[in-house]
C-alpha cells in the first residue's frame, strides 16, 4: 500500500496554495494503491497513468504487443505514414520541471511516432508559477490546450493529485484530459518500469527472428543458452544492486515483476537506513506473497551459490547523491561501495542468458557499471533506453484508444504475407 502521508511538522494551515491544493486530496492520497486503480480507468481501459500497480500481467502482454506491432511498421515508410496520420488531431504537453533527458527525449520521440503535436516546459521559470501561478492552475490551463498531461516533477504525488483534479473536473461537466506521470518525487517512475518489463519480455523471447515480421524476440540472442530458465517473465530470480531506498524505478519495477508468479525478488543493497528497502514496498511485496530476500553483497550466499551467480536478470542502480544531506555524509563515508559495482569478472561468472538493466544515467563517478561491460551480450542498458520509445509509443496509443487501428492495420498489412503468428 502507499506510505502515510507525512504529518506536519508544526501545527497550523499549509504555508502556499499549492500545498493546501495538495491537502484537498489527503485522503484520497492515503489510500492503498489497489483501492485507486478503478478511479484511474475509463471503460476498462487506463485512462491516467500514475503507478506501476495499475499494470497487470494481461495489460503488460497488450502493451508489449502493440510495442512490438509499432517498432515493425515503423521499417517501411507506408507504416511511418499511417502511424505519424494516426494521432495528428491530438496535441500533448509535456510538463517536466524536474531535469531528464532520457524520458523527457524518449516520450518526445514517442509522440512524433504517432504524429501527436507536442509542446513543452522544462523549466517552472519560463512559466506563469513564477507570477505566482499555482501547479495546479498550471496543470487546468495545460488542458486547455492540450489532449494529454505527461508530468515529471519533484513533488511527491503531484501527478496522483492532477488525476484526481481531472477526474473532479470531468465529473462537473468541465474539460478533462489525462495525465501520465512520468516521475513524481521518489514515489515511482511507472513508464520507466514499464520499459524495463518490456525490455525483459523481449530477452526471455526466444522465438528466431525469421518466425515472425516482429524480427526481433527482440531479445534474441544467437547462442545463447538459456538452460532451466523459462520463457517468459515468470519463475526467476531477479537482481536488483543500488540504491534501493531512493531508487523510484526499483520501486516500481519491483511491483510489475510481484505480477507474475514465482519470482524471488533479491535486493543487494548497503545496510543503511536511506539505502536499504523501504518499509512499504517490503509490505506490498509481502502482501503478494512474494519471496524477498535482502542481502549486502553480489557474493552473498543464495541456494548455496553467489547472488551474482544465481541471477537470471540484474538491476544495477546508481546512488542517488542528488538525495544526500549534510547530515548523511559521515554515515555514507564509511559505507565500502566495492561490493555494489560490476566487474568484468563478476559479469563472467553470470548466467549466459542474465541480462544487465541500468534506468540510466549511470555514474561515471561511482562506476556502478563501468564501460568495459557494455560490449557484453547481456548488457541491455543501450537497448532498454531504445524500448522506451516504442513502449512509451503503445501506452499512448492505449490511453488514446488508438491501439486497435494498430492491431488492424498491422494483421491486415502482414496478412497475405503470412508471415505474422499470434
Amino acid at each position: 500500500m502507499s506510505e502515510p502521508l507525512p504529518a506536519p511538522e508544526s501545527p497550523g494551515p499549509p504555508a502556499s496554495q499549492d500545498e493546501r491544493d495538495l491537502s484537498l486530496y489527503a485522503d484520497r492520497l492515503a489510500r492503498p494503491v489497489i483501492a485507486k486503480t478503478a478511479e484511474l480507468q475509463l471503460n476498462g481501459r487506463l485512462r491516467h497513468v500514475i503507478f506501476s500497480g495499475q499494470f497487470s500481467a494481461a495489460t503488460l502482454d497488450d502493451l508489449a504487443e502493440t510495442a512490438n506491432q509499432i517498432r515493425v511498421l515503423s521499417k517501411h515508410r507506408a507504416g511511418q505514414d499511417f502511424l505519424r496520420n494516426l494521432l495528428s488531431h491530438r496535441r500533448a504537453m509535456l510538463y517536466f520541471t524536474q531535469p531528464s533527458t532520457r524520458t523527457f527525449l524518449s516520450f518526445m520521440a514517442a509522440c512524433q511516432i504517432l504524429g501527436l503535436t507536442c509542446n513543452e516546459v522544462r523549466d517552472p521559470q519560463t512559466s506563469s508559477e513564477t507570477k505566482g501561478e499555482t501547479r495546479f492552475d498550471s496543470i487546468r490551463m495545460f488542458s486547455s490546450y492540450f489532449d494529454l498531461i505527461i508530468m515529471r516533477s519533484p513533488i511527491a504525488r503531484l501527478a496522483e493529485s492532477c488525476a484526481y483534479l481531472m477526474n473532479d473536473l470531468s465529473v462537473h461537466g468541465q474539460r478533462s484530459v489525462p495525465i501520465i506521470n512520468a516521475g513524481s518525487g521518489a514515489d515511482e517512475h511507472p513508464t520507466q518500469a514499464l520499459l524495463d518489463v518490456y525490455t525483459l519480455q523481449r530477452t526471455f523471447a526466444r522465438e528466431e527472428p525469421a518466425d515472425t515480421p516482429l524480427g526481433a524476440s527482440p531479445g534474441f540472442r544467437p547462442g545463447v543458452a538459456f538452460g532451466s530458465a523459462s520463457n517468459g517473465l515468470a519463475g526467476k530470480t531477479y537482481g536488483f544492486c543500488g540504491d534501493i531506498g531512493r531508487g523510484r524505478t526499483v520501486r516500481s519495477l519491483a511491483m510489475l515483476l510481484a505480477e507474475y508468479p514465482g519470482n524471488r525478488l533479491v535486493f543487494v543493497t548497503p545496510d543503511h537506513d536511506k539505502l536499504r528497502m523501504r518499509d512499504d514496498l517490503r509490505r506490498r511485496l509481502a502482501d503478494r506473497n512474494v519471496t524477498v530476500l535482502e542481502v549486502d553483497s553480489l557474493e552473498a550466499q543464495i541456494d548455496g551459490v553467489p547472488a551474482i551467480e544465481a541471477f537470471d536478470a540484474l538491476y544495477m542502480t546508481r546512488v542517488q547523491k542528488e538525495h544526500d544531506t549534510p547530515e548523511d555524509a559521515e554515515s555514507f563515508a564509511a559505507i565500502d561501495y566495492s561490493a555494489y559495482r560490476l566487474t568484468p569478472a563478476l559479469v563472467a561468472r553470470m548466467k549466459a542468458h542474465a541480462p544487465i538493466l541500468h534506468p540510466f544515467p549511470r555514474d561515471q563517478h561511482f562506476g556502478e557499471i563501468p564501460p568495459e561491460i557494455d560490449a557484453d551480450p547481456r548488457a541491455m542498458y543501450f537497448r532498454q533506453a531504445r524500448n522506451g520509445m516504442w513502449i512509451r509509443a503503445a501506452l499512448l496509443a492505449h490511453v488514446l484508444d488508438a491501439d486497435g487501428a494498430i492491431a488492424r492495420h498491422f494483421h491486415h498489412t502482414y496478412r497475405e504475407q503470412h508471415e505474422y503468428s499470434s
